[in-house]
């Protein structure tokens, strides 16, 4: 396990002849590792003179004045079910209440959490966009400095802000747009990642239901390996973020994050990748269908299919309305950027995308603005380092030993069921291990369905979220994409 400890301020290391603390990468060289990167990776010593590393959550309760945030409550349970947010109740509370509630023993006789047993329950002010938190004292969002990693201009603007308890988690899911940089500021966290290779031994779902948001139906501390053998396949990397780093995730890696420490406080901020534009019309399309069908299923009952962090409607119209935006926003970026040299093309990259890169990771009132313009040209037009920094400054976030089994959630006896009850279909696992088999992004989703519902005459018949998984299929919805575009292009 990758597990880095805590190093604090850069020390003796990275000083200058004249004492002064110095970074060790300049934001052109950190923006070139990043943009290189192929796997997940810690900075260290870069954010030490960030005036947000003084963000705990004492300093946040007086700078907010007692305003009121909206906390997630989970149960501190251990389950082979995933606890998504259509699951959790919510608090509106002040971080003042939340320390009290936070710090007490028990249930609190009155406030907020007075129904919530802080021995069972977890708290989670989690996707909290900086801009919107700070509308009344917008000078702190320069507290975040985002232009040291070589995003001139970028900071707290464009970042979201979590505070938890401990045991607060995010389930396992990837994001489609972007890739993410978390700084850590107060406790630690432990994140769990899957490459975006084994998408098939998570088991993707849809349901519910957020834009750019594919959850997993595995509980990836606790799985549930009758129901999801494949999961056993899946390659973890895990590691503990202290505070004062800053943890890189590149695009459609799979995670799970978890507070280990009895308050935690993260930022984070989703940059644009170019591949976006297109993810953009992909996710329009899988939000027509699932919103079709799942409305169409019990129109009264959103609440059991979207995620309540999605607050945009759901009608068919205003769905049409996004995907055909979507597309001329592709259409427009591809023609400018046909017209462009690429020497150009990277100078004016550097403007910000003022439309929403995720809906539930950006402010209304920025989305409100419908501005087009440019986006980063990150992945393109900037020269690829021959060998990626990696020492004390920059760690490598490494595959899990396979004896971690015990911090994987994974136990001997889980292991030894799965095969005494299943041992037919794990015999053709290992086989197929032995023998040359498809890259594991080629495997058929087919076998996700087939090996979480097998034929029974006692089980019920195939639903509409079965028939989803299969619809919604990445590889489904990015054919749908390439023909949409492709007849809106022969249209012109």
């Amino acid at each position: 396990m990758a597990t880095v400890v805590g190093m604090g301020p850069v020390g003796d290391r990275g000083a200058s002849e004249k004492g002064e603390l110095v970074k060790p990468f300049a934001p052109e060289k950190a923006k070139e590792i990043i943009m290189s990167l192929q796997q997940p990776a810690i900075f260290c010593n870069m954010v030490f003179d960030w005036p947000a590393q003084h963000w705990n959550v004492k300093y946040l309760s007086k700078l907010l004045c007692g305003k009121q945030i909206r906390f997630r409550m989970g149960m501190k349970k251990i389950d082979t079910v995933p606890q998504f947010e259509t699951v959790c109740s919510y608090v509106d509370a002040t971080l003042e209440e939340f320390l009290a509630w936070n710090c007490g023993q028990g249930v609190s006789i009155d406030g907020p959490f007075s129904h919530y047993d802080n021995s069972k329950f977890w708290a989670y002010a989690d996707y909290k966009y900086l801009a919107s938190v700070f509308q009344d004292n917008t000078d702190v969002l320069q507290n975040v400095v985002w232009s040291d990693f070589g995003f001139p201009g970028r900071n707290g603007r464009e970042s979201t802000l979590w505070i938890g308890s401990v045991g607060a988690n995010t389930p396992c899911h990837l994001d489609s747009y972007g890739c993410n940089l978390v700084f850590q500021v107060q406790g630690r966290k432990r994140w769990h990642l899957f490459p975006p290779e084994d998408t098939a031994f998570l088991y993707p779902t849809r349901i519910p239901y957020e834009e750019s948001s594919v959850f997993s139906k595995v509980n990836v501390v606790n799985p549930d390996l009758k129901h999801f053998p494949q999961f056993l396949k899946a390659q973890r990397h895990m590691v503990t973020l202290y505070p004062g780093q800053v943890l890189f995730v590149p695009r459609h890696w799979w995670h799970y994050v978890e507070s280990i420490d009895p308050i935690t406080v993260s930022i984070n901020s989703w940059i644009e990748l170019e591949e976006d534009h297109q993810a953009r019309v992909e996710e329009a399309i899988t939000r027509m269908l699932v919103c079709a069908m799942k409305a169409a299923e019990d129109p009264t009952n959103t609440k059991a299919w979207l995620n309540p962090t999605e607050v945009e409607g759901t009608s068919h119209e205003i769905n049409c309305q996004y995907l055909n935006g979507a597309i001329s926003a592709y259409l427009e970026h591809n023609k400018i950027a046909e017209r462009l040299t690429p020497t150009e093309f990277q100078k004016n990259g550097e403007h910000r995308v003022e439309t929403s890169l995720k809906k539930r990771k950006l402010g209304a009132h920025i989305r409100a603005k419908k501005k087009k313009s440019l986006s980063h040209k990150l992945a393109t037009n900037i020269a690829k380092p021959k060998k990626i920094p990696f020492g004390l400054d920059l760690i490598p976030v490494l595959p899990s030993l396979q004896n971690e089994s015990s911090e994987r959630g994974i136990s001997e006896s889980n292991v030894k069921d799965l095969v005494m009850e299943n041992e037919g279909h794990l015999g053709k696992l290992n086989s197929a291990e032995e023998q040359p088999v498809m890259n594991k992004a080629e495997i058929p989703f087919a076998d996700n369905i087939v090996s979480d519902n097998t034929t029974s005459p006692s089980q019920p018949l195939i639903s509409t979220d079965d028939l989803l998984d299969c619809l919604v299929n990445p590889k489904v919805i990015s054919l749908v994409a390439q023909l949409l575009l492709q007849k809106r292009t022969c249209n012109f």
